[in-house]
């Protein structure tokens, strides 16, 4: 009896001692893996990383330590955590497969965090639709169109093709092609085109505007307009000058062609043979 006893008192005193260093484990660990977490909040917030990728890989930091540090835990208190692992791995394996698209999804959202290849309020083409950011996420980027629709976007699809970013940089160029007949004075159509140009104070010096005949089309003369505005200007100035360049082309008695078509009928008495074919 007091051999079992002595054999009770001694697997007690190792297992507590035991269960007192795993303690010690997971109450030390969980407090390293709080430091080391706001460390990497504080080194992403000092490089101006984005929110949402500061808040996403500061849980994800502190729960792999956190996994480290119960498996840790675990394995001192002698249980075998091999099985454990295996069992974690095939089920992260399963649930990889059965969400292959979402993590397709995140992993996308991921790269956009970091690398940034647009911001919210920007206005971008991607995935398919057009429109000004107004939420990044990890699995999803919402857009709002020009009249103000609702998109939502799966990151795959937008990291998976072109994106093109129009309000990137702080000027863009207006394209127009205007056309004049060929019975007017090209000279005096490139004066008024200038005119036109130079009084919209959207319009930027730097760089100069373009404006020159580019095409003798089948019925117009074409110039090209091409001013330099500020990004955010862009589509005022260019359904003002649209304008514009209309009203001034005919107050200055210059013609704008359009398709149009003429019939030429030629008449005549029918043949007396004609008529009796009728």
């Amino acid at each position: 009896m007091e051999e079992a006893l002595n054999k009770i008192y001694e697997y007690l005193t190792t297992f507590g001692i035991q269960l007192l260093i795993a303690i010690a484990i997971f109450v030390i660990g969980k407090w390293l893996a709080g430091i080391i977490s706001r460390v990497v909040e504080k080194l992403l917030r000092k490089g101006s990383a984005d929110e949402a990728l500061v808040s996403f890989l500061k849980n994800l930091t502190y729960i792999g330590m956190m996994t480290f540090v119960i498996l840790a835990a675990l394995a001192k208190l002698g249980i075998q955590t091999t099985s454990f692992i295996a069992v974690l791995g095939a089920a992260g394996l399963a649930v990889g497969l059965a969400l292959q698209g979402s993590l397709a999804n995140f992993a996308a959202g991921v790269l956009i965090l970091v690398f940034r290849p647009f911001k919210i309020g920007q206005y971008i083409a991607a995935g398919g639709t057009a429109g000004t950011v107004k939420e990044i996420s990890i699995f999803t980027t919402i857009l709002a169109t020009p009249d103000n629709v609702k998109v939502i976007v799966p990151n795959a699809q937008i990291m998976g093709g072109n994106i093109t970013n129009y309000s990137a940089n702080e000027t863009r160029r207006v394209d127009l092609v205007i056309g004049v007949s060929y019975s007017d004075d090209l000279k005096k159509a490139k004066e008024v085109l200038t005119k036109v140009v130079k009084a919209d104070e959207r319009v930027l010096q730097d760089p100069a505007p373009t404006i020159a005949v580019s095409e003798l089309a089948d019925s117009s003369v074409n110039f090209v307009v091409r001013p330099w505005v500020k990004s955010t200007d862009y589509w005022a100035a260019y359904f003002a000058l649209t304008e514009s360049i209309k009203v001034e082309i005919e107050k200055n008695g210059l013609n704008i062609p359009f398709p149009q078509r003429d019939l030429h009928i030629k008449t005549g008495s029918l043949s007396q043979k004609t008529l009796e074919a009728v």
